[in-house]
């Protein structure tokens, strides 16, 4: 057997035993969630001690470069081979989590405002399929050869995700509030580069952002708006790094009665820089996309130092670019202060 010939055999064999893909951070998959601020994000809190518990459920799908990306990012496909092919791919991701906050807000003022330490833990599961189908011409030397190939992966992960401390400040003037915060990801969550499906995204990030809430109490209107920007950092395992993310998140409310409120949620995810790092095999991949959806919330009373808090809200995802769109909602159940205020409508409840 000649040379030639062995370097083709061998270049085709390669092709059809190259190892399965990672759900890592590349390909759409970003370190902010969409949603998590909400109405009232920036108005004032109550000092002391707070626990937030948030169940959040979201169920996406992608075709095309989405998950043919999840196939190039980790060598699916290997870029040194010379070939023709089409590709087509489907991906579904199904997550389910438990999100649980400490906060503690701070009775004396910082710098004229309010200042609050949240500590964010979650544990859950994800559960991802990935279907595709490469056919195609593999050229050598010697000539070309006709080739197909398909992959059906499924992996569904339980596990705990990274931790997410956050400082804020908060200032309040009549009817408007403004906020700052910083926050960072500390990837302990379960995160293995060779999984379809993780609950840790393997990287740390930092983001940061403003916020105001406009609230007026004769009324019950409010409205708050929260614009954040995230750096990633690389992921070692992969080499891969994704570009600077910009998000903004909404929320409006009326307040029917001093216990509940009604209205609507939204936001917009827009990844302003490219992708980049040695393993990056798919190029600037931009992402994008938008949700909206309704929201209530109930106020209630406790005890004359306790109250809770429960939020419902979900979003419906469209206009989606090199990213899975689909729906997610969340359950958010809060137990803090009681405002000592007569008006209960006014009382801050964080992650609405």
């Amino acid at each position: 057997m000649s040379a030639e010939l062995k370097k083709f055999i061998a270049l085709f064999m390669s092709l059809l035993s190259v190892p399965s893909i990672a759900f890592a951070d590349q390909g759409g998959v970003s370190y902010w969630i969409p949603g998590f601020f909400g109405s009232l994000a920036a108005a004032p809190q109550q000092p002391g001690w707070s626990l937030t518990n948030i169940d959040y459920q979201t169920s996406v799908s992608a075709s095309g470069d989405v998950a043919i990306a999840r196939e190039r990012t980790l060598g699916k496909i290997p870029v040194n081979l010379s070939l023709s092919a089409n590709l087509n791919a489907s991906l579904s991701s199904r997550a389910d989590f438990n999100f649980l906050t400490l906060t503690y807000v701070f009775k004396t003022p910082v710098l004229g405002g309010q200042a609050s330490f949240d500590l964010l833990g979650a544990y859950g599961r994800v559960d991802t399929s990935l279907g595709a189908q490469l056919a195609g011409t593999l050229s050598a030397t010697l000539g070309s050869l006709s080739f197909s190939r398909s992959d059906t992966i499924n992996s569904l992960m339980w596990g705990f995700g990274d931790l997410n401390p956050q400082v804020s400040l908060r200032w309040n003037t009549g009817v408007n509030n403004y906020m700052v915060y910083v926050e960072g990801n500390v990837p302990v969550g379960a995160y293995d580069p060779s999984r379809l499906s993780n609950t840790g995204i393997g990287y740390g990030a930092v983001d940061g952002g403003v916020g105001y809430t406009y609230f007026n109490e004769k009324t019950g209107q409010e409205f708050s708006g929260v614009l954040g920007f995230t750096y990633n950092m690389t992921n070692q395992s992969t080499q891969y790094q994704n570009g600077v993310d910009l998000h903004f998140d909404w929320g409006a409310s009326q307040f029917l009665t001093k216990q509940f409120q009604v209205g609507a949620v939204g936001y917009v995810y827009n990844e302003a820089g490219c992708d980049s790092g040695s393993g990056d095999r798919v190029g600037c991949f931009r992402s994008r996309v938008v949700g909206v959806g309704p929201q209530v919330g109930f106020i209630i009373a406790i005890s004359s130092t306790t109250q809770g808090y429960l939020n419902i809200k979900g979003y419906k995802e469209f206009d989606n670019a090199n990213r899975p769109d689909g729906w997610n909602a969340w359950v958010t159940f809060v137990l803090s202060p009681a405002e000592q205020k007569p008006s209960a409508s006014s009382r801050r409840m964080r992650s609405m």
